[in-house]
């Protein structure tokens, strides 16, 4: 009767509605079978209310919770050993290593980029356009006639003088530092004008960026054309490489279209830093996930003595990386609040964590943990530098 009593249930699980198989299947079932031994789908046939999908909801949600408060308990209280308990088996008291860090980042990240602590970068770059001038005005340099060409007479004057001053020196003189000195004065003005290019560019846009891609490729070209598309990008508003194929009669090559996404990229950035900023962090858990992955080739190799596997460690990095996330959330809630900086305080917290979670999953003695826990750490900030350096780039030319 007992055994009896423990098999009845309420709603779409009571006995009565219990099949002989498998509705999704076709697995032969018993009478007691709540779920599918085969596909996990619950043994039912009666027809879905409404009811039911709330009752079905909130009871997913409480177990949810459930192993959510288990599982951040764990983490906080037994640093490395809810890892021990996850490799050893009991993995339904926990949620997810995978899912709970991807979960954590997301929610990071878009505390962050909510934030929208960068928005007065946008503000301060907003009266920028990239316009290359001297003296805030545009210059330009008549190569035949050797003349300057700019709406600002003091410019005209400067540059007047540095020519009047190049003719009258004696060409047989010994005055040679005389001689230098204006030199020095008259290559200065002409780098800092860009005179030549840029009155090329503006007079016969088409025939100048023919005359780039008739010289031999290589990175100077690369970047003239990179240059040239700047500029072109800001005078006509191009927002297509289509565009400017069609209106300059660019050849569709790979070179050129990437020298126009580049210069294209660069010139967003230029302009909204902030904007730059948060969608980079936005692609941040991306590249934990690829990074992970990654650091943990080198705790597998350091502990190679021990009988765990590349996954063991892989969840250990997952487990660790999860904690931080936590913590810097509560940083930025701390922040919120008070108006105050806190994420060092957390991060302190976080490092002795570690040391005690490498200590009680890997069952070494303090100096070998201490010797490793340093090695660990040094490398983890290399591939860290690294992989922001790269997302910084390709960010860069993928805005």
């Amino acid at each position: 009767m007992g055994k009896k009593d423990s098999l009845v249930s309420k709603g779409r699980y009571e006995l009565r509605f219990r099949g002989d198989h498998c509705l999704n299947c076709g697995h032969p079932l018993d009478v007691s079978d709540r779920y599918c031994p085969n596909c996990s789908q619950t043994n039912s046939t009666k027809k879905l209310v409404l009811k039911d999908f709330v009752d079905e909801f909130f009871s997913g949600l409480i177990n949810y919770d459930s192993k959510l408060l288990k599982t951040l308990s764990a983490l906080l209280a037994r640093p490395g050993i809810i890892t021990k308990d996850y490799i050893n088996g009991k993995r339904v008291t926990y949620t997810n290593p995978f899912r709970f860090l991807l979960s954590l980042a997301f929610l990071y990240f878009l505390m962050v980029t909510f934030n929208n602590r960068f928005a007065s970068l946008d503000q301060a770059a907003s009266g920028f356009d990239g316009n290359i001038s001297a003296g805030g005005a545009p210059v330009s340099y008549n190569v035949k006639s050797g003349s300057f060409s700019t709406d600002s007479v003091e410019l005209q004057k400067e540059a007047a003088e540095v020519l009047a001053q190049l003719d009258s020196t004696d060409a047989d003189s010994n005055d040679v530092k005389g001689s230098v000195d204006i030199l020095d004065s008259l290559m200065v003005a002409v780098n800092l004008k860009k005179v030549n290019r840029d009155s090329l560019m503006a007079a016969d846009p088409t025939g100048y960026y023919k005359s780039l891609e008739e010289e031999n490729s290589g990175i100077n070209t690369f970047s003239s054309k990179m240059e040239f598309f700047g500029r072109m990008i800001k005078v006509d508003t191009l927002y297509s490489f289509q565009q400017a194929q069609d209106k300059y009669n660019i050849k569709s090559s790979l070179s050129n279209k990437m020298a126009f996404q580049f210069s294209n990229s660069l010139l967003k950035v230029v302009r909204q830093p902030g904007s730059f900023i948060n969608s980079t962090i936005s692609k941040l858990p991306f590249v934990i996930f690829l990074f992970l992955p990654v650091f943990t080739v080198f705790i597998w190799l350091v502990y190679i003595r021990k009988k765990y596997t590349y996954t063991d460690h892989l969840i250990f990095s997952f487990h660790n990386q999860s904690l931080l996330f936590i913590l810097l959330i509560l940083s930025l809630i701390i922040d919120a609040i008070f108006d105050v900086t806190s994420a060092g305080i957390f991060i302190t917290i976080f490092s002795v964590y570690l040391y005690l979670a490498m200590k009680k999953f890997y069952g070494q003695g303090t100096f070998k943990t201490i010797v490793k826990y340093l090695f660990l750490n040094t490398i983890f900030t290399f591939l860290a530098v690294f992989a922001v350096i790269m997302l910084l780039t390709g960010s860069v030319f993928t805005y």
